[in-house]
């Protein structure tokens, strides 16, 4: 009994035994094959971000599906998303062991990302990357829309590569580099990879928010400088290059800084806290910080947002202002009840509409996050008075804050630097004797001081003239609509379900709701009337109700089709429309400081946009076209490009507008030919011949920045004959070389800054080549801008302005026959705001 007791036992160790080390063979035997990827793929690929279980590479709530790896790195491409697949990035990521699961048939592994193409735009299950056959790597989301591209196509690529070192090139037949994405990082450097001028690390949002945060850390002059993006932008960290004109990421070091040299893979990462760290995989299996190359000497309150905006920052703890100015309080309270850190606001907004009840707060022994940063004040306006300094925030409304300089730093600077944006603050209880800040405040208006007064006699006679012409309106409506019935016919047939990447559609009654029957307008142009709107949610929103009969079906399909399924921090967002029946709407993000040409236009007003503003405006206007002409998936040219369809947020972000008028066309194409449209004076002269290319959203961009800088329209009757046309007398003063004559009279921060403003006009005048093929691409022009390219040299100032006839776009005119423009409206809007 005993020996069968025995054996009995033995064959159960026996049989467990062979489950513990035969089960792992079994299912490997049964499960599918791993596929097999290589660091290489040849033109004409595609894949499709649909995974299997067995392709996946699992970190906590994220997932990678590989395109290409490299094995002896552990470095690998593809698609990086989120575990239930609904964003999405194309990235290069570093890949070490973690441990497995054979019960859950799952490896999970320790991935970081590295680089990414579409940070601000993630892709769903089913987008797809293609290595076409012409040479370019594309993007497309699951419903079609493109997203990014290399845009190479046509350089004669080979082929795509994945270094050993995580670089992602496209070669051509000799191996040589066409692109590579070394030379576009996003807030990462891996070993070996170099920061160049021209080029910026910029944090993400947050751990789980890949989209581009506030911090960006690059190359200016003599120096790598940490800054918040802000207007203008504000340094907190600089290192000194040291002769170079680059940094570079090397084992053991990082300009000047040592760093422990490398066991294992390391990178460096610009955190979305503003820090610079170095990681490296560690042996007890995770990826740990071994170097940070910010913290140490620059101090616990030295952040931009360490305690949030308005925050006041002591010794690392954080509290809002609570001020008294005037025997009156100005209370500043926590933005999330509790969290100090999260920042603050006034109790009392600031209102650019009651600007009479503007002041300014002396803050005592406070200073600014940023007071030791020679990069930010070298933004100082060269004003010696502290009272000519404090007018000038006052009458700028962009302004949020002003810092007076006493005799700063080692060459004894003395000046004003005006704030748009007011991040942390830091108690000093010493103070500071050569710094001194105000904040901007809004006082609250006497109770018995009403804003707008009543004015009855106006009431009742703008109210007899809306009824008589309210009839009158009717009466001709109903002869005009009966006349066009047919029209409405085929209007009502008309769907835009077709387009791809829809946004959301809304019915005539629900933006009736929001807008409150259409109550509260904000302007009006060319196919439109502009309402304010608020949606569900509480966000405010601006209501385009389009209007005319021959050129609305065209005017709705062009702007759903153009910006229906693009999205740029410097385009307007299309948020949704309405297509029912004869109605045709469009519902746009508000806008809330509207058109770029009541701040420029307007001679004498109180309020005006100083030269940061205006220098951010115009680079703002340069990023967004040269997404539209190089990082779309068609080229789309805007053909109306002015300053009434460049509209400005609260703080001053300028955004294009009304694509009612633009072109798509297939990147292949160079030319189109298409009718005349767009606006008269901003017309490029190969208009003339009815074949056009983007350029000449480039010469009407260049006709815009000398508006911008002279702060007057190209044509102004109220001139002298002489001084009626903008180019002719910017050609005359070129040759006189008295172009300062010409900056804005009417600003003195422009008059003070007239050397930087007159050099900012040799980019207009490179735009506003006569010949076409001579003017620079957008993305040249953003080079330009930020000061990694120089303008090209022997540039013609014989500028030729065609003369359009000023025919009405009630006529319709079919594609390529005729030559019809828009009406050019007395400084109304055109889009909306």
């Amino acid at each position: 009994m005993g020996k069968q007791r025995s054996l009995c036992w033995a064959i159960v160790l026996l049989v467990f035994t062979c489950l513990i080390y035969v089960y792992p063979a079994i299912y490997l035997v049964n499960a599918q094959p791993q596929p097999v990827y290589y660091p290489i793929a040849n033109l004409s690929t595609s894949w499709i971000n649909t995974p299997s279980s067995s392709a996946d590479y699992y970190l906590d709530s994220f997932v990678l599906n590989p395109i290409l790896l490299r094995e002896s790195t552990g470095i690998g491409c593809g698609f990086y998303c989120n575990d239930t697949y609904t964003a999405c990035l194309f990235a290069v990521v570093v890949i070490r062991d973690a441990y497995e699961e054979y019960f859950n048939h799952k490896t999970f592994w320790a991935i970081q990302l590295v680089w990414s193409a579409n940070r601000n735009h993630p892709v769903k299950l089913n987008a797809t990357l293609q290595l076409t056959e012409d040479g370019e790597l594309i993007l497309v989301d699951a419903d079609g829309t493109f997203v990014w591209s290399t845009n190479t196509a046509g350089k004669s690529v080979s082929g795509l590569n994945l270094t050993e070192e995580g670089n992602l090139v496209l070669f051509d037949q000799t191996n040589a580099t066409v692109w590579q994405s070394f030379d576009h990082p996003t807030d990462t450097l891996l070993l070996g990879q170099m920061l160049v001028p021209g080029q910026k690390l910029t944090a993400s949002t947050s751990e789980s928010n890949w989209s581009q945060g506030l911090y960006s850390l690059a190359i200016h002059g003599d120096g790598l400088f940490a800054y918040v993006e802000s207007n203008p932008p504000q340094s907190y960290y600089k290192s000194y290059l040291g002769g170079n004109q680059y940094v570079k990421f090397e084992n053991g070091s990082f300009n000047w800084n040592q760093v422990a040299p490398a066991n294992t893979t390391q990178f460096m990462r610009f955190e979305p806290d503003g820090n610079l760290k170095v990681y490296e995989w560690s042996e007890s299996g995770d990826w740990g910080v071994v170097a940070d190359l910010q913290t140490s000497g620059i101090g616990a309150c030295a952040h931009p947002m360490v305690c949030g905006k308005y925050g006041i920052c002591s010794n690392g703890q954080c509290s809002c202002l609570d001020e008294t100015n005037n025997n009156e309080t100005i209370t500043f309270r926590q933005t999330i009840y509790r969290q100090p850190n999260l920042g603050c606001s006034l109790v009392t907004p600031i209102s650019c509409n009651h600007s009479h009840y503007h002041t300014l707060l002396e803050l005592k022994n406070t200073s600014y996050f940023n007071v030791y940063s020679q990069y930010t004040f070298g933004y100082l306006d060269e004003k010696t008075e502290l009272e000519d300094c404090k007018k000038s925030c006052l009458t700028n409304c962009s302004c949020r804050a002003a810092l007076f300089a006493y005799n700063w730093g080692y060459d004894s600077k003395r000046g004003c630097l005006l704030l748009s944006e007011v991040f942390s603050l830091t108690n000093t209880e010493d103070g500071f004797d050569n710094i001194t800040i105000f904040l901007k405040v809004q006082k609250s208006s006497p109770p018995n001081s009403p804003l707008k007064k009543p004015r009855h006699v106006t009431i009742i006679l703008g109210s007899s003239l809306g009824a008589f012409f309210g009839i009158f309106f009717m009466v001709a409506s109903c002869l005009f609509l009966f006349k066009n019935k047919g029209e409405f016919e085929e209007l009502d047939e008309f769907s835009v379900d077709q387009v791809s990447g829809m946004p959301t559609r809304f019915s005539y009654e629900d933006l009736k709701a929001m807008t409150s029957n259409f109550n509260n307008k904000l302007g009006e142009g060319g196919f439109g009337s502009v309402f304010q709107g608020t949606l569900g949610d509480g966000t405010k929103a601006a209501v385009k109700r389009l209007h005319g009969f021959c050129q609305i079906k065209k005017s709705f399909l062009a702007e759903v089709q153009t910006i229906g399924s693009i999205h740029h921090v410097n385009l307007v967002r299309l948020i949704g429309f309405c297509a029912q029946k004869s109605y045709r709407l469009l519902v746009y993000e508000y806008m809330s400081n509207g058109s770029l040409d009541k701040w420029i236009f307007q001679r004498h007003q109180k309020l005006t946009l100083g030269w940061q503003s205006r220098r951010k405006i115009i680079m703002d206007i340069a990023k967004g076209l040269a997404y539209l002409h190089e990082e779309c998936r068609q080229k789309i040219i805007h053909l109306d490009i002015k300053p009434q369809n460049i509209l400005l947020d609260e703080y001053f972000n300028a955004k294009i507008s009304d694509f009612g008028l633009s072109k798509l066309i297939d990147k292949d194409q160079s030319q189109v030919v298409t009718t005349m449209r767009g606006t008269p004076g901003y017309l490029a002269p190969e208009w003339l011949s009815s074949i056009i290319t983007e350029k000449a959203d480039v010469y009407s961009f260049g006709v815009v920045i000398l508006e911008i800088l002279c702060g007057r329209k190209n044509l102004d009757r109220s001139q002298s004959e002489d001084d009626m046309h903008l180019l002719s007398l910017f050609k005359r003063k070129a040759e006189e070389e008295r172009l300062i004559d010409i900056v804005d009279k009417d600003n003195e921060e422009m008059q003070l800054h007239g050397a930087e403003v007159v050099e900012m006009m040799t980019v207009a005048v490179w735009c506003l080549q006569s010949d076409f093929s001579r003017r620079p691409s957008m993305s040249m022009v953003v080079k330009v801008l930020e000061g990694s390219v120089d303008v090209e040299n022997n540039l013609d100032y014989t500028f030729f302005n065609p003369v359009i006839p000023r025919t009405s776009v009630a006529a319709c005119h079919q594609e390529g026959v005729g030559a019809a423009s828009t009406l050019l409206f007395p400084s109304v809007l055109s889009g909306p705001r």
